[in-house]
């Protein structure tokens, strides 16, 4: 299965534009994850294209996502996720490719299981030199914003892994949630030079405002597909950090890597 396939199909759907989603962001929700071989997301697109739109910009239906994710030297972000604190954040500098788009985000996870996440413009970041130029918000620095909006310090954190996928968003036509399908994943860690590339993995995340009813969970079902609890970030650094502390997302990759090869 190709992206070409993939395009294809989303061709298929109904559109929807950026300015149409506005009332559907979900910046504060409960995320449901899954991953899926590539070979089975025609199956589960055909099965929603009655019920979702496509987010469309500028013609294009498959969205192209570059990001870095920081952290402290001691990569507390990332121990903390694995350590399964139930409070904790990702901060990272994401680049939405296709509509010339760059936000520095906060994601903070509660002990609830709610996802909030914050973010500003920040149009003057490099991100092939990881440097935010001249580029400021209205009221906030850069540094100002992260330590009003986080546990963190500005100065005590750096670049630490880049990740790039392909994206394909959903919402569906009652306008309660948004689907994102992100394949073709690269990782690039900052720190060690390692790079790991999973071009046949898919990981599907439902964004919902609390636990609405969702046709994709039905989808999902009907084809045996589960949740699984995974962060892109997590998953990336313990596949490109030699010595790191990963006992427990080396299960996770064990398992996706079996799900890649059965």
């Amino acid at each position: 299965m190709t992206m070409q396939d993939i395009a294809h199909i989303v061709q298929s759907f109904e559109p929807i534009s950026l300015a149409q989603m506005e009332g559907v962001k979900l910046m504060n929700r409960i995320d449901t994850k899954y991953v899926v071989p590539m070979a089975v997301l025609p199956l589960i697109l055909q099965a929603a294209k009655a019920d979702y739109y496509v987010q469309e910009i500028d013609g294009k239906r498959i969205a192209s996502y570059d990001t870095i994710y920081y952290d402290t030297d001691t990569l507390d972000m990332y121990i903390r996720h694995h350590d399964r604190q139930l409070v904790r954040q990702k901060i990272r500098v994401r680049q939405y490719v296709d509509s010339n788009l760059t936000f520095l985000e906060i994601k903070r996870k509660n002990n609830k299981g709610r996802t909030k996440k914050k973010r500003i413009s920040v149009p003057g970041f490099d991100i092939n030199g990881e440097t935010f130029g001249q580029s400021r918000h209205s009221l906030w620095s850069v540094a100002d914003y992260i330590e009003a909006k986080s546990r963190y310090v500005w100065s005590e954190l750096s670049p630490k892994l880049r990740t790039m996928f392909h994206r394909i968003t959903l919402v569906n036509k009652a306008k309660t949630e948004r689907l994102t399908i992100d394949m073709d994943l690269v990782w690039d860690n900052m720190v060690s030079g390692e790079k790991k590339t999973y071009s046949e993995l898919v990981i599907i995340e439902l964004k919902r405002d609390g636990n609405v009813p969702s046709k994709m969970t039905h989808i999902m079902l009907d084809h045996r597909i589960h949740p699984f609890k995974i962060s892109k970030y997590c998953i990336g650094t313990a596949l490109t950090t030699h010595g790191i502390k990963a006992n427990r997302f080396k299960k996770k990759i064990r398992l996706i890597e079996k799900l890649l090869n059965d």
